[in-house]
């Protein structure tokens, strides 16, 4: 009996969607384990990612709609199970980590394409490698990437605290950068605080674009990262410098902006698309180099904090 025939015989257990909506569509069901075809592999799931874009995804709000039944997640860390036939990176037992689950990440087993899976680093847990995928590679690429950060010039990560602002941070301070970031509350600061940023500020207080300024003698900052452009993006541009340079890594909505601000300023607005890497002959070298920086231990460090509440986040919304 061959290896997928195997596979698709057995059963395992996944969170399935079959209409869209709240946490309440989540549903625990019994499904067939899925199949390891060409250059796929059959990962048996230790950890799981948990992104915010899964429940706009999730909830019918995201322009990507996937077919129905859904299986959400796509950053997952755990161990070879089998390999498709033209498959040649990886073999049975390999500690992997993934950025892109075929089949979905809630789940027992789960495949992926051999060019967006690596091997995880024996002193990473699988929490950690599971903690990689959408927050470090997003980080790096809106970084490095798209917004060209060099050493010595300022960034502000605009919402610091979440994944994503995170990894951002860790990355900036370890490329030689001068980060500041912003969070929402006082322990959202602290924790930005201890991933490295010079300077960190409230987002909810009155007044502190005016300390963002203050910071740069102001002059304003060389590149923000956004997290959510739909309230920020002005603001983002009244704090760049001249010729500084915006990356969007996330919105929930529209936005209403004085073009004069971009002519004032001969600024740059980039997006940073979560997928758009894979398309194209450039797509392999970028993921690549993303996946190298998990030898780097200085920026490990983030990747399990709070990682209770997230598995706590989860349970309770597809168990009660």
């Amino acid at each position: 009996m061959s290896a997928s025939v195997r596979a698709a015989a057995r059963a395992m257990r996944a969170v399935v969607v079959r209409e869209f909506g709240g946490p309440e569509v989540l549903k625990v069901e019994e499904v067939a384990v899925p199949q390891a075809e060409g250059k796929q592999v059959l990962i048996k799931v230790s950890a799981v990612g948990v992104n915010p874009v899964e429940t706009y995804i999730r909830s019918g709000t995201h322009n990507i709609k996937p077919p129905l039944p859904w299986t959400p997640g796509c950053d997952v860390a755990g161990v070879v199970e089998e390999v498709g036939k033209e498959a040649t990176k990886f073999q049975k037992g390999d500690r992997v980590f993934t950025r892109g689950s075929v089949t979905g990440a809630y789940a027992e087993f789960t495949v992926a394409e051999e060019d967006t899976t690596f091997r995880l680093a024996d002193r990473l847990s699988f929490q950690q490698g599971a903690a990689i995928g959408v927050p470090y590679m997003t980080a790096y690429r809106a970084l490095f990437h798209r917004t060209h950060g060099k050493p010595g010039e300022t960034v502000l990560v605009h919402g610091a605290s979440g994944g994503v602002g995170l990894a951002a941070v860790q990355l900036a301070k370890a490329h030689g950068m001068v980060v500041m970031g912003t969070a929402g509350s006082s322990e959202g600061m602290e924790l930005v605080k201890k991933n490295g940023a010079a300077h960190v500020f409230n987002h909810r207080e009155e007044g502190y674009m005016d300390k963002i300024m203050a910071a740069t003698a102001g002059v304003g900052v060389d590149l923000i990262i956004e997290m959510l452009a739909n309230v920020n993006l002005e603001k983002d541009l009244e704090l760049l410098a001249r010729h500084g340079r915006v990356g969007v890594v996330g919105s929930r909505g529209r936005i209403e902006i004085d073009p004069r601000l971009f002519m004032t300023k001969e600024c740059w607005v980039i997006g940073v698309g979560r997928d758009t890497e894979v398309v194209g002959n450039r797509g392999p070298t970028q993921i690549n180099a993303r996946a190298a920086m998990t030898k780097e231990t200085s920026i490990i460090g983030v990747m399990l904090y709070h990682m209770d509440a997230v598995y706590y986040a989860l349970l309770t919304s597809i168990l009660s």
